[in-house]
């Protein structure tokens, strides 16, 4: 297949069996499917028009998608980027004809966070021709991903499945979940969490380490449908670093922080589901993580001697790394106000 852009060529993910009881769903760049379906089918709608600028922040995949999807519509992109996007991926935003601004640095995510969106809301209130893509709380981020879906299906048609990925926005693990579960209700949802989000409970706790992007958040997520998750792991920066470090090693695969939490987490899942084949989601490559992770790969744990807490509830985690089975409940009551 030609393809007639080079966001159609990226987009589609390649799947890599690890074990025999682990695949992982490995993206160059995961929310390029989100960012592609959702620019469609709101120029489709009306909802916005040929060449109006579309404006969102983000810790780095979906800025780069989002640029890639202006790209290829012929929109204008400004993005509010995180304090952990990189100068290489920075570069490659301002050469695809986004305007880039980043909040200033930042070790905490709710910060971080809270920054970005005040941002968002400045540029909104002086320019009003802008549309915000709001990708954590408009449900049309959903739209791409039943894509990714078929494919699973289509590839592994025979065993009980579960997939593992961070949860971030909900949109990927949880788009791609529904879609399954339309033929399969038994599939399985496992999200990934990083310490300090309040997405599923976690905000009392800090990890002192650093961000892991992407993955959690200090204001609530509409996007979040808790109801799809069978399970939860939360894990600190070290383990979800020994993870990214250990894929590599083992496997030779060079993915991101997300995916190496979200490896160690479906290894766990998968000792104690054996007969299920367990599906993580790679969301990028490990590129922007060079210096903050793989060059620290000496400090790597052993994965084998890692393992997490089982615990009842949020109020009983604890770091390094705790789960508990959510049971596809609802949201927690408890948490801030989002400030999106």
């Amino acid at each position: 297949m030609i393809h007639p852009h080079i966001a159609d060529a990226l987009k589609s993910p390649d799947l890599v069996r690890l074990t025999d009881g682990l695949v992982l769903v490995r993206f160059e760049s995961m929310k390029i499917y989100s960012a592609l379906a959702a620019v469609r089918h709101l120029l489709d709608r009306g909802t916005v028009r040929a060449g109006q600028t579309l404006v969102d922040s983000s810790s780095g995949i979906y800025a780069y998608a989002l640029a890639l999807a202006c790209h290829r519509h012929g929109m204008r992109c400004h993005i509010v980027a995180s304090t952990t996007v990189d100068a290489s991926t920075r570069a490659q935003l301002e050469i695809l004809g986004a305007t880039v601004e980043q909040v200033g640095p930042s070790q905490d995510l709710r910060l971080d966070q809270e920054l970005r969106v005040r941002r968002v809301r400045e540029i909104l209130r002086r320019r009003p021709d802008c549309h915000w893509m709001r990708q954590y709380h408009d449900d049309v981020h959903y739209l791409g991903y039943g894509e990714v879906a078929d494919r699973i299906a289509e590839l592994c048609p025979a065993r009980p499945l579960t997939v593992v990925g961070g949860v971030g926005s909900g949109a990927s693990t949880g788009g791609i979940v529904e879609r399954l579960r339309v033929a399969d209700p038994a599939v399985r949802l496992v999200g990934v969490q990083p310490f300090g989000s309040v997405t599923f409970g976690s905000e009392a706790h800090r990890d002192p380490e650093a961000i892991i992007a992407g993955i959690g958040s200090s204001i609530v997520f509409d996007n979040v449908r808790h109801r799809l998750y069978d399970a939860v792991h939360w894990m600190d920066f070290a383990h979800a670093m020994s993870g990214a470090v250990a894929l590599l090693r083992e496997h030779a695969v060079f993915a991101g922080l997300s995916t190496g939490a979200g490896y160690l987490a479906a290894a766990h899942e998968a000792r104690r589901h054996p007969g299920r084949l367990h599906l993580v989601i790679g969301a990028d490559t490990g590129h922007r993580y060079v210096e903050r992770v793989f060059a620290r790969h000496a400090e790597a744990l052993d994965p084998g001697a890692l393992k997490p807490v089982e615990v009842p509830g949020p109020e009983e985690m604890t770091m390094p790394w705790s789960t508990m089975s959510w049971q596809r409940a609802p949201r927690p009551a408890r948490g801030r106000e989002h400030a999106a």
